[in-house]
């Protein structure tokens, strides 16, 4: 090891060598208290449902809380680790961020990139996929003509930073309408096979849309813009923990996922994945010591801030690889299926693309009874049905206004149970029975 120093006056700040060992090579560091291993899970499988619910999550009892895809609930192991970072790092702060820091968060990079098919080298952490998506559009090279291309139903907050970058510099958004109800993936390929122009700066694709949760068709995307020479940033906010991920293999020029959403890692930790060639280009939004030395040592420091939610994801993979994968996400999946048709029996209504479509979450019409008489169906209606679920039976689901229907989002994690969405289907049935959309709008009109 040469000690390189690769930003400030950190003293163990060689961050692109540690990266750079092979698994021979390298030793990581000791973690400087006891964590959990859930170790026990290997030979005692979990049992999922509610009592995952009770033993590792700190959710409330009198919630039915179906809504997991918003942000995540997070591990209470991975909390309590997190805390113990803070204190462990007030006991010497100079110690830790000179010294310590910079080993820690390459330990936790390294392992992070394995379960998600990458080399570190190519891998970096951000506080949540909308920074991460920031990095690689604000970086771009547009010229006034140039053209980001976008379907609709590419993320709200994601769509408005793509507006705002191309307004500045004159560039164009061609956004494409994604019609729904969905009849295959392949309606997807063609859409974009018949939009999408050579020459275009940009292609922006969801992993799985938030509002519209079908799992993309993403690898295909990314063969068909190649093949165009049209480089591609995919969001996958939602994929860590609810989709197999093997970077290399996929083979996206830029991919971002959240560690807080279905991953359950603590609040304030994703990740930025850069093909090689693209990281001479893009930068952090905060340029601080690391400038210049290398694509991680760039994102590895910007600014003094609290990084324990970065070095808890060491518990949150402990307890991934513990359980397992596989089992969890067929969890995930086979009770989203089950909730699904039950849904979808009880109101006699219909998904918005094909089961198989969907993995932890989907995406059901509400009885279409329930706003026959409404002139118009948007937010305000979704809204209305929302906060009356939320209200009025505790439940903390999200309605979607889309195409003039009336949605219902729902999420599966190891945490819920089909009880939760028996619950839903219940409530939903006695607001059909009062009317609830058409009684406020008679409400308003006679006040």
């Amino acid at each position: 090891m040469s000690g390189k120093r690769d930003f400030g006056s950190f003293h163990v700040s060689n961050v692109q060598e540690l990266l750079s060992l092979t698994e021979e090579e390298y030793t990581p560091p000791p973690l400087p208290f006891v964590t959990p291993t859930f170790e026990q899970y290997q030979s005692d499988p979990l049992v999922f449902g509610k009592p995952t619910r009770d033993k590792h999550f700190l959710l409330q009892e009198s919630c039915t809380f179906i809504n997991h895809g918003a942000f995540g609930a997070t591990l209470k192991e991975g909390l309590d680790v997190a805390q113990k970072w803070r204190s462990y790092i007030e006991r010497q702060p100079v110690r830790f961020y000179d010294r310590e820091y910079m080993s820690f968060l390459v330990h936790v990079i390294r392992r992070l990139a394995k379960f998600v098919g990458c080399s570190p080298l190519d891998i970096v952490l951000t506080d949540n996929a909308s920074t991460g998506i920031s990095c690689v559009i604000k970086s771009l090279e547009l010229h006034p003509g140039d053209i980001i291309y976008t379907l609709s139903t590419t993320y709200g907050a994601v769509k408005k930073l793509v507006h705002h970058v191309c307004k500045e510099k004159e560039a164009t958004v061609q956004e494409e309408l994604v019609e729904m109800p969905l009849r295959s993936s392949r309606q997807i390929t063609d859409l974009v096979k018949a939009t999408l122009t050579t020459g275009c700066k940009l292609a922006v694709f969801d992993h799985i849309p938030s509002n519209f949760p079908i799992i993309f068709p993403v690898k295909e995307l990314i063969e068909i813009c190649h093949a165009r020479g049209v480089p591609v940033l995919i969001d996958g906010a939602h994929a860590l923990g609810s989709l197999p991920i093997d970077l290399t293999d996929l083979d996206a020029d830029y991919y971002v996922s959240n560690a807080h959403k279905w991953f359950c890692g603590p609040k304030g930790c994703a990740f930025l994945h850069v093909k090689r060639q693209h990281q001479t280009h893009v930068r952090p939004l905060v340029v601080s010591h690391g400038f210049g030395g290398g694509f991680t040592s760039e994102f590895s420091w910007t600014g003094l801030k609290d990084y324990a939610g970065y070095l808890a994801m060491h518990t949150v993979l402990d307890f991934w690889l513990a359980v397992g994968p596989d089992k969890i996400r067929a969890y995930m999946y086979d009770l989203a299926r089950k909730a699904a048709t039950l849904l979808t029996d009880k109101w006699k209504s219909r998904l918005a693309a094909p089961l198989e479509s969907f993995g932890s979450m989907m995406l059901v019409q509400l009885p279409p009874e329930l706003y026959r008489d409404c002139n118009c169906v948007d937010y305000s209606k979704a809204e209305t049905i929302q906060n009356a679920l939320f209200d009025r039976f505790s439940i903390e689901v999200p309605i979607k206004a889309l195409q003039g229907h009336l949605y219902v989002r729902i999420s599966a994690h190891i945490h819920n149970s089909l009880q939760d969405y028996e619950h839903l289907a219940n409530a939903v049935i006695e607001l059909l029975s009062e009317d609830l959309l058409n009684a406020k709008k008679n409400k308003v009109a006679n006040h």
